[in-house]
């Protein structure tokens, strides 16, 4: 059963954000903008990619999307990101509808080999356990007799941490919301060329028959003043607390992150900041 992540990685397309600019040039300035890109890169550097390279389960295929117009020295830095992934696949899009263009992504590199197909989203600050694929393949085995009466199922992994990271270090906050996007996935039936893509992560229990499992850390949501998310009126501030001891070793073993490490590289966005 081939299981498939995507990533949009500072994408510059029609839609898919709550943040609206006027112009296409306004929206790739801020994309772009210098400051922005370095704190994309040491989230995804530090905590989105070291449990994708230490999954128990590495038979999946993970698809980055950027935009044609991302900067050369951005696009050699993630190229070099993911030289040692081989599950990695960038696909360089012209900007486009978001939904459809992140569907093309995803059916590109979908086998329609006869079985039900996995996929699940995570933005670039995001990060899911080392035994995610594992543990979605297991579950999907649960619910494959469902499976035959349904286009779709959306398997929930409800548990782990909102995690922001800064120079003075990664304050953090349990969390067992459901539907979070990082360990939320869809199973598809074969032939069905929809994607994860296509649903609001929030809205689909209100789509298609879900299953939620508990109890066991599977996620982390980074949460950072570029969360898209954050831009609307009302949104909720999670109590996040600093990560002691016990907790970097929690991280350690079930995310493969390693804390001083993640607040190391901002600590080089902004010298002399930490304390």
């Amino acid at each position: 059963m081939q299981a498939i992540g995507i990533c949009r990685f500072s994408y510059l397309g029609e839609g898919g954000f709550q943040v609206e600019h006027s112009t296409m040039q306004d929206r790739m300035a801020y994309l772009y903008a210098p400051q922005r890109m370095q704190e994309r890169f040491a989230t995804f550097e530090t905590m989105t990619l070291p449990p994708l390279r230490a999954q128990t389960d590495d038979d999946f295929t993970f698809v980055v999307v950027i935009g044609d117009s991302l900067p050369r020295p951005y696009r050699d830095r993630l190229e070099a990101a993911l030289a040692d992934m081989p599950q990695a696949v960038i696909k360089v899009c012209p900007p486009g509808p978001h939904r459809k263009v992140m569907q093309q992504a995803i059916n590109d590199v979908r086998r329609f080999d006869g079985d039900a197909c996995l996929q699940f989203r995570m933005d670039d600050d995001d990060a899911v356990a080392c035994t995610y694929v594992q543990r979605l393949r297991e579950a999907a085995m649960d619910v494959l007799p469902m499976a035959s009466r349904h286009r779709h199922i959306a398997i929930d992994f409800n548990q782990g941490y909102i995690a922001q990271p800064s120079a003075s270090g990664l304050d953090i906050a349990p969390t067992n919301e459901p539907y979070t996007t990082a360990a939320l996935a869809l199973m598809f039936q074969p032939d069905l060329r929809l994607s994860v893509m296509n649903f609001a992560h929030k809205k689909v229990g209100q789509k298609m028959p879900t299953v939620t499992f508990a109890g066991e850390d599977m996620l982390i949501r980074g949460y950072n003043q570029y969360n898209d998310s954050r831009q609307k009126a009302g949104v909720q501030t999670p109590r996040l607390s600093r990560i002691d001891a016990a907790g970097k070793a929690h991280f350690k073993a079930t995310y493969a992150i390693d804390a001083d490490a993640v607040t190391a590289a901002f600590a080089q966005l902004n010298p002399g900041s930490a304390g």
